[in-house]
C-alpha cells in the first residue's frame, strides 16, 4: 500500500512554490519546513527585527509533520520520574510546564495568523492493563504534585485484587471506580484494562496549520519572510560569526541557522575552527518510523485520543508493540463531513545514517496489526468490513534520553537546533520555536532540560 497521509491530502495542491535560484544572505537560516520551522520562523518574527529564511529539502509540511498522528499532547515520551532522576524535581517541572504552556502559544499562533482551520482540544484518556503501569503513574503523579504541577488522580477498578497492595504514599493520588467507567471512557469492552489517566490533549492537521501559518508570514513580513521549497541543504559550515549553508547550487549566508529538520541524516556540519560537530550531532538523533493507519465513518462521536497500554494479559500473537494509540476527528473528504478514526503504534528503528524514503509501501503486515487491535479492543461492530482510505509513515527524530532538542549548539553558537520529537512533536516544536527567538533576541535564558549539552 502506499503512504497516504490524510493531512497531505488536504494541503493546497495549487500552491506555487519558490526554489532558491540565486546566493543570498538572511539574519537566520531556519532549515526544515514542518511545524517545528515553521514555529520558529513565526516566533522570530514577530518578537525581533531579524529577516528569516526558511528553507524546505521537499515540500511545506510534507515531512514528519504531514506523515504524523496529528494528536496534540503536552508529555513526554519519558517518565515523569525518570526525568526527574536525570535532571532533578526543579528542571524537570520547570520543562513540562514549559510544554504545557505550549498550548497558549499555539492558540496565539492560530489567533495571529486569523487560522480557520479544525483545532479541538479535550480531555483525552490512556488505559494500563498491569499492577506495574498503575504504581509508575502514581509515582509520577507524587512526583508532579511535589513539583507544582497539574495532578489528575489515577481512576483504578474497584474489582481488582491488587489493590490492597497499593502502598499508601500513594493515596489521595488514585480514586477506586466501577471498572465499567473505565472501559466506557476508554470506548473498549476488554476486561484487561484495570485504570485510566486523564488529560488535556486534541488534534490537529499539523501539516494544513503550517501551509497556513506561512501564508500568513509571507503576507505579513514580506520584506523579512522569504521561503524555498524543493531546496536541499547537504552541508552547514559554521564559522565564527555567521554560517554558510550549502543547497547544491546555491549558497545562503547566515548569522544565525536553526536546524528543525528530521532530515539530520542528509546534513553535514562543519566547524572552521575544527571543532568536532558532525558525528555529535548525529549521534544525538537517531530516526524512528511510525505507521499509522486511517478510515472514514460516519460523524456520530466527538474528538478523541486514547492510548492503550497492553501487558502480558492483554497482548495478542500478532501484535508485538505493548502501545498503540488512537484518535479521532471531523475529517472532510470529498466535500462531505465524516469521523476520520487514526490508529498508530508500529515503529521501526533505522540504521545510524540509513537513508529513510516517504515514498516506500506501507507494510501490508502493519496493516493487519492494526486491524487486529482495532477489532480486539476498540468498541466497533466485530462484523464491520473497515476500509483503511488512508495508511502512511512518517519519520521522527529521537534523541537518547527523549528530551528535545532546543537551544545553542555549545561548541558554535551560531548553530541553533530544535529537533527530536521523540514520538510527540506538536507543542514542543512550538515550544522550542518560542524559546529559540528568546535566544536570538539576547534574553538570558534559565538553564533547562532542552538544553544541548557538550558531552
Amino acid at each position: 500500500m502506499k503512504n497516504n497521509s490524510p493531512w497531505i491530502h488536504q494541503l493546497n495542491k495549487e500552491r506555487v512554490i519558490e526554489h532558491l535560484k540565486k546566493d543570498i544572505e538572511s539574519d537566520v537560516a531556519v532549515v526544515g519546513g514542518g511545524i517545528a520551522g515553521i514555529s520558529t520562523a513565526f516566533f522570530i518574527l514577530r518578537d525581533t527585527l531579524k529577516s528569516v529564511t526558511l528553507l524546505e529539502g521537499g515540500r511545506l509540511g510534507h515531512g514528519a509533520t504531514g506523515h504524523n498522528a496529528g494528536q496534540v499532547t503536552n508529555y513526554f515520551e519519558r517518565s515523569f520520574h525518570e526525568l526527574v532522576e536525570e535532571f532533578g524535581l526543579e528542571k524537570a517541572s520547570a520543562g513540562q510546564r514549559s510544554i504545557e504552556l505550549a498550548w497558549e502559544l499555539m492558540g496565539q499562533m492560530y489567533t495571529e495568523a486569523n487560522l480557520d482551520i479544525p483545532f479541538s482540544r479535550f480531555t483525552g484518556f490512556a488505559g494500563f492493563s498491569t499492577f506495574e503501569q498503575i504504581i509508575a503513574v502514581l509515582k509520577n503523579n507524587v512526583l508532579r504534585s511535589r513539583g507544582g504541577l497539574d495532578v489528575r488522580p489515577l481512576l483504578i477498578a474497584n474489582n481488582i485484587e491488587s489493590k490492597d497492595s497499593i502502598p499508601a504514599e500513594y493515596e489521595g493520588f488514585y480514586v477506586l471506580v466501577p471498572q465499567t467507567e473505565i472501559l466506557d471512557k476508554l470506548e473498549t469492552t476488554n476486561a484487561d484494562f484495570i485504570a485510566l489517566a486523564e488529560s488535556q490533549k486534541g488534534v490537529v492537521n499539523s501539516a494544513l496549520f503550517t501551509e497556513r501559518v506561512a501564508e500568513y508570514l509571507l503576507k505579513k513580513y514580506p520584506d523579512r519572510f522569504f521561503l524555498y521549497e524543493q531546496t536541499h541543504i547537504n552541508k552547514v559550515v559554521l564559522h565564527k560569526e555567521y554560517a554558510m549553508l550549502d543547497a547544491e547550487t546555491h549558497t545562503v549566508k547566515a548569522w544565525k541557522v536553526v536546524l528543525c529538520t528530521n532530515g539530520f541524516d542528509r546534513i553535514k556540519i562543519f566547524d572552521a575552527s575544527g571543532l568536532e560537530i558532525d558525528t555529535r550531532f548525529h549521534h544525538s538523533i537517531h530516526g524512528v518510523v511510525g505507521r499509522m493507519s486511517g478510515y472514514l465513518e460516519d460523524m456520530a462521536k466527538p474528538p478523541m485520543a486514547i492510548s492503550y497500554y497492553m501487558g502480558v494479559q492483554a497482548s495478542f500473537d500478532d501484535m508485538d508493540d505493548p502501545y498503540f494509540y488512537l484518535t479521532r476527528r471531523a475529517y472532510e473528504y470529498n466535500d462531505n463531513k465524516h469521523n476520520l478514526t487514526c490508529l498508530g503504534g508500529p515503529q521501526q528503528m533505522i540504521p545510524d545514517r540509513a537513508e529513510y524514503h516517504p515514498e516506500f509501501d506501507y507494510p501490508e503486515e502493519i496493516e493487519k496489526t492494526t486491524d487486529a487491535f482495532l477489532h480486539k479492543l476498540y468498541n466497533i461492530d466485530p462484523t464491520k468490513n473497515v476500509e483503511y482510505l488512508f495508511t502512511w509513515h512518517g519519520l521522527m527524530g529521537y534523541t537518547p534520553n527523549g528530551v528535545r532538542l532546543v537551544g545553542e549548539e555549545p561548541k558554535n553558537p551560531v548553530l541553533l537546533y530544535n529537533l527530536g520529537c521523540n514520538g510527540v512533536g506538536i507543542l514542543p516544536s512550538i515550544f522550542g520555536g518560542d524559546r529559540i527567538a528568546k535566544l536570538i533576541k539576547g534574553e538570558k535564558l534559565t538553564a533547562s532540560i532542552f538544553d544541548p549539552q557538550d558531552r
